[in-house]
């Protein structure tokens, strides 16, 4: 009973090792493969060119600041510590507190 038991704790990992032997492609390759068959499907082509994103900021005195053309606001900040604002027609920031002495507008854009 010894020698079987032993022979075939022996035999397992050379089974093991014979199967991955033969599996040509990780789990990971094929995982790849097929997220790269689905971007193509998507006409996202992850070799084409990447658009990247541009930004700068825009600080004004007041309540307003605008962006640039060509771009969008992403985010505002307000002086005196105001917390509260808003955007007008994609491109303008607005802060809602008084007195507002400061307003800032992040403008972003595709490139």
């Amino acid at each position: 009973m010894k020698r079987t038991s032993c022979f075939l704790l022996i035999l397992i990992p050379l089974l093991q090792l014979i199967i991955l032997g033969v599996a040509h492609d990780s789990l990971d390759s094929i995982v790849d493969k097929k997220i790269k068959d689905a971007l193509i499907g998507l006409e996202l082509n992850p070799s084409a060119h990447q658009k990247t994103i541009s930004c700068i900021s825009v600080k004004n005195s007041g309540k307003l600041s605008s962006c640039p053309a060509g771009t969008v606001v992403t985010g505002c900040a307000c002086g005196y510590g105001c917390g509260s604002w808003d955007v007008q027609k994609e491109t303008t920031c607005h802060c809602q507190c008084n007195p507002g002495d400061w307003t800032t507008a992040r403008c972003c854009r595709l490139t």
